[in-house]
């Protein structure tokens, strides 16, 4: 027991830490292929935080375990809002705009409302995963459309956005541009050693995300048969809390220094990737079937929680420390809840 406790550890180490390496090194290459700072905040900081529920997720695809893979997402997103967010306000009051709300909350809304109805049909396929990917992309590729865009973009825009496929111009275009601009800068930092390092950097810690996934994956699904706990309690406490480490961290380092846009974009980017992107490449992998009598209530408390921080959004616009409070609470009854039921 003290060899398989060890290898869990190890691996939510190897898992975190190669995460936070593999986020610092892309992002200089990122900056150094000329990739702006605001598709790097908006996308590589949102993926790179959900890369451990990204691997963990993956590896427990391949190794056929659903119900790791619904808790680790859905524990994940309730996690991200429930813990992350409630600590965070408890910390500082979390200020924010009207974007957050009508662009990115109302489409992470939306993303868990699908995934909650693919989840009632008892399986995630291969068509629906396809279509998360595509949906993560066409969000992608939204947030580049409305950087510099005068009129609205928010939820309403999006849908039209991504029905008339025009997220597949916005990708050709920007592809167009960085490659032009990445091939101009390439040829100064050809020679540089420190570019070098960081492809090293990235493929080391790439490793480590793979490795500390396969011991986090299978050390989990060991201690809930070892104890007789549900593997879906396993990943919506251990391994979801566990994978949330790099969210936790970049968020308490936000509130600190009071950057409210920062800590919920990160946040709430994070919960969308967490279910187009994992939810959809997982079952890409493998067709996700979907226990209803133990898990489709959980999409519930997922949806119920990302109600709950909208309301909290729009109230004054702002994130008081009572409401992070409530949070807290929150999470705290659900996670008693899951394991006194599990």
């Amino acid at each position: 027991m003290f060899i398989n406790i060890l290898l869990l550890l190890i691996g939510l180490v190897l898992l975190v830490k190669g995460s936070d390496v593999f986020v610092e090194r892309a992002s200089r290459i990122a900056k150094a292929l000329g990739i702006s700072e605001f598709v790097i905040g908006l996308t590589l900081v949102a993926v790179g935080t959900s890369i451990p529920e990204m691997a963990s997720s993956v590896i427990a695809s391949i190794k056929n375990e659903p119900a790791i893979i619904i808790g680790n997402i859905v524990g994940s997103n309730i996690a991200n809002i429930g813990l992350i967010v409630g600590l965070s306000a408890t910390i500082a009051v979390i200020t924010t705009h009207v974007d957050m709300l009508k662009r990115d909350g109302y489409i992470m809304l939306f993303i868990s409302l699908l995934a909650a109805i693919f989840a009632l049909l008892g399986i995630i396929s291969f068509w629906a995963g396809l279509f998360f990917i595509f949906l993560y992309l066409a969000y992608v590729m939204f947030l580049i459309e409305s950087k510099d865009a005068r009129q609205e973009y928010h939820f309403r825009e999006f849908i039209i956005y991504f029905f008339r496929l025009q997220h597949i111009i916005t990708l050709k275009d920007a592809m167009v541009k960085n490659i032009r601009r990445g091939q101009k800068r390439q040829k100064m930092l050809s020679l540089e050693r420190e570019l070098l390092i960081d492809v090293l950097f990235i493929i080391i810690s790439g490793a480590a995300i793979i490795l500390g996934a396969k011991f986090l994956v299978e050390q989990s699904v060991w201690l809930a048969e070892a104890a007789h706990i549900s593997k879906h309690v396993i990943g919506l406490s251990l391994v979801a809390i566990g994978t949330s480490l790099p969210e936790l961290a970049v968020s308490i380092a936000a509130a600190r220094k009071k950057f409210g846009d920062m800590l919920l974009g990160n946040i709430i980017g994070s919960n969308i990737a967490n279910i187009a992107l994992i939810m959809g490449m997982s079952a890409m992998i493998r067709p996700i079937i979907v226990p209803l009598s133990e898990i489709y209530s959980l999409f519930l408390v997922m949806i119920a929680f990302s109600f709950l921080l909208l309301y909290f959004i729009k109230k004054g616009w702002k994130i008081t420390r009572a409401e992070g409070a409530i949070l807290l609470g929150l999470y705290s009854i659900y996670i008693i809840a899951m394991f006194v039921i599990g």
